[in-house]
């Protein structure tokens, strides 16, 4: 690579020379000499002055340069200008405008012959011998499409390239189509995109165009204002579709549509920076100075001005910025066709960086930027949507269920456009039987998704079988996931269908299980609760008999062992006070005996009177008047009988205790109290009077 001043910047320094701190030394210099400063002169015969506190940027910018800083200074204030045949030379003092321009043009010329020798030494350094080449792997960073509110050349350069890449990568791609197309044995006649072949024409066709005037304004060397080349554009390049009008505008400018959108140029200053010229006297001063790297980007060659004093007084075109980039895009362009470019879109979710922030209209706009809408535009004019043999096998198997009994083979399962059809597939022979299975289910699922008033000719499939891959548009796509979707729905329905069934069987040998356990369960404790009740009845009724024979034993020894006295007459006022009973209510009285001991017992209040009659009649004592003499057989003028038996003979009162226990008391009546059989022979109230 060679340098604008003819000398090789691959050449290094000697070894031990420290390349790394003399590249820090000159970019500080660029950056202290950014901050110098010019005041405007009250006579222009005089060169500007320095503003306050600029002198130490100057001073350690000449330093860092190892330059003069009298030099330095002189060089950013006055003009050197050459005239006539005998090149006299005369010095003009700069304004202020002029000398900030010619400040960062000496920062620019430093910049960029630096840079160039950076990007050499790296490539060298990296990079094999050129003979021993056999194929190489390069990264270009592509420009972005940019669009401010303020555009000039910059953004029309940049925005140029981003044209010029994009028609290649459309060409790219369609070529890429078409050889993969070509290779499956489709047919390559339905795709219709729109070129932006125009808008290239609005920026650099033959023979006007856009950069073409801006390059004929600055060889005419003229002052130029921008509203007269403004109107030199629209004058000379209407009715171009691609080049618009800013009406809105007060400031001088011109609108280009580009594939992302329009963008508004401002033609301030364009035939000025398009110039960029470098005066000699700024390339003479870094020629002076003492830095080894310096000296080796700007070398004291007199063969260079040799060269450019022949080349000024030819008065060959000069270079502008937009000839230099535009050789620059032709050479990179050059390259690109050479090789197998690969593309990577990077999109910026925002612009603020922040983590899991997805803004869709900057998304949206730099997708537009980058020619992807367009990319997708004619991508869906084909078969966006391919998909090798194997993995359509593998994933749609299931719609091989759809395939009717009677098929009609392969032949309707054409493009649904284009003016002869042709067949499916070229070599049937070559097909798996199953992707002919699942080619042959696809009218019927068509049939069954289009509704009954279609016609038929939109029942054709809009597929086509390559020989590896499977084209297909997006509506057969979605045609095809949705009868997997429902195959899928029928599979889980089938499975579902069995497991409730599995489930409910099994529930139900589970019930009838606990029930047959619950039953035989129940059926031990019952027969263990009445085997229990049986043992309990058995051994009360034992003490039941156990206490009956005892107390009989223990009645029978008493009234068998009473002395015999005569029964004492019951009193006249209890006789007058208990009227004649009815006969059959003194039997029902006699026999209910045990009811008549309850009766006994309780106390005596409103049916005071009934107890007392039960009382008596179960206890036999006459109810007669005092004047009345009943006539009675023998026993029962003899004295009380027996509870258990009518006595044979006459019974003797005795007054004796009694063995039984608790037959000498009157308990009161309460519910906890016990009583004995012999408690019918005491009074609960008074004694009976003997």
């Amino acid at each position: 690579m060679k340098g604008s001043s003819g000398t090789s910047l691959r050449e290094l320094p000697s070894p031990g020379y420290p390349i790394q701190k003399t590249v820090w030394k000159i970019l500080a210099g660029l950056l202290h000499l950014g901050n110098v400063h010019f005041a405007d002169s009250e006579d222009e015969a005089q060169p500007c002055q320095l503003m306050d506190g600029t002198k130490v940027s100057v001073r350690t910018s000449a330093s860092l340069l190892q330059l003069a800083e009298d030099m330095l200074l002189e060089t950013m204030q006055i003009r050197t200008i050459k005239a006539g045949k005998q090149q006299q030379v005369f010095r003009k003092p700069c304004s202020r405008a002029e000398c900030d321009t010619r400040r960062d043009c000496l920062a620019k010329l430093i910049y960029a012959r630096l840079f160039d020798w950076l990007v050499s030494v790296i490539n060298s350094s990296i990079c094999a011998d050129s003979s021993s080449w056999t194929a190489f792997i390069g990264l270009l960073d592509v420009y972005g499409f940019e669009s401010f509110p303020d555009n000039s050349l910059e953004q029309l350069c940049i925005n140029y390239a981003n044209e010029k890449l994009q028609q290649h990568f459309v060409a790219h791609y369609l070529r890429a189509q078409q050889e993969e197309y070509a290779v499956e044995g489709l047919e390559w006649s339905f795709v219709n995109y729109q070129d932006n072949q125009t808008c290239l024409d609005l920026l650099e066709g033959s023979p006007i165009s856009i950069c073409s005037l801006i390059n004929e304004e600055c060889r005419l060397n003229r002052p130029s204002s921008a509203a007269q080349l403004q109107t030199r554009i629209e004058s000379a390049l209407a009715g171009k579709p691609c080049l618009g009008q800013s009406k809105l505008s007060r400031e001088p400018s011109f609108v280009v549509m580009h594939f992302a959108g329009p963008v508004r140029y401002h033609t301030e200053g364009l035939v000025e920076k398009n110039k960029d010229p470098v005066p000699p006297e700024l390339t003479g001063l870094l020629q002076q100075s003492q830095d080894p790297l310096l000296m080796m980007l700007f070398p004291a060659n007199p063969e260079e001005k040799t060269q450019e004093e022949l080349s000024g007084q030819s008065r060959a075109p000069a270079l502008t910025v937009v000839s230099k980039f535009k050789a620059s895009l032709e050479q990179l362009l050059q390259v690109l066709h050479s090789t197998t470019p690969h593309y990577i879109r990077c999109i910026k979710p925002n612009s603020q960086n922040q983590p899991q922030t997805f803004l869709q209209e900057e998304v949206l706009s730099q997708l537009e930027a980058c020619g992807l809408v367009e990319t997708i535009h004619i991508s869906a004019a084909g078969f966006p949507i391919r998909v090798s043999h194997q993995n359509f096998v593998e994933r749609y198997k299931l719609l091989r269920k759809l395939r009717p009994h009677t098929s009609s083979g392969l032949w309707g399962l054409c493009s649904a456009k284009g003016p002869t059809e042709q067949p499916l597939c070229a070599n049937e022979a070559t097909l798996q039987p199953l992707l002919q299975d699942i080619l042959h289910a696809l009218p019927a699922l068509i049939q069954t998704a289009s509704t009954p008033g279609d016609p038929a000719e939109t029942t054709q499939v809009p597929l086509y079988c390559g020989r590896t891959k499977i084209f297909m548009t997006d509506s057969m796509l979605e045609l095809l996931e949705c009868g997997r979707a429902q195959m899928l729905e029928q599979c889980a329905r089938c499975i579902q269908c069995g497991w409730r069934r599995h489930r409910l069987r099994k529930q139900e040998k589970q019930r009838r299980a606990a029930v047959l356990v619950q039953a035989a369960v129940r059926s031990w404790l019952t027969r263990k609760h009445i085997r229990r009740l049986h043992t309990a009845a058995t051994v009360i009724k034992r003490a039941w008999h156990r206490w009956r024979i005892r107390m009989a034993c223990l009645a029978s020894k008493e009234l068998d062992g009473m002395e015999e006295k005569p029964m004492p007459r019951a009193p006249s006022s209890l006789s007058s006070s208990l009227p004649t009973a009815h006969p059959k209510l003194l039997g029902a009285i006699i026999h209910l005996w045990p009811l008549g001991l309850v009766l006994a017992n309780s106390a005596v209040g409103v049916r005071g009177f009934q107890r007392e009659l039960v009382a008596h009649a179960c206890l036999r004592l006459p109810t007669g008047s005092p004047s009345n003499k009943f006539q009675t057989p023998q026993q029962d003028q003899a004295g009380i009988t027996s509870i258990r038996a009518l006595p044979r003979g006459s019974i003797k009162f005795h007054c004796r205790k009694s063995p039984l226990q608790y037959a000498d008391i009157c308990p009161e009546p309460s519910d906890s109290s016990v009583t004995g059989f012999n408690q019918i022979l005491l009074e609960r109230h008074r004694p009976v009077q003997v």
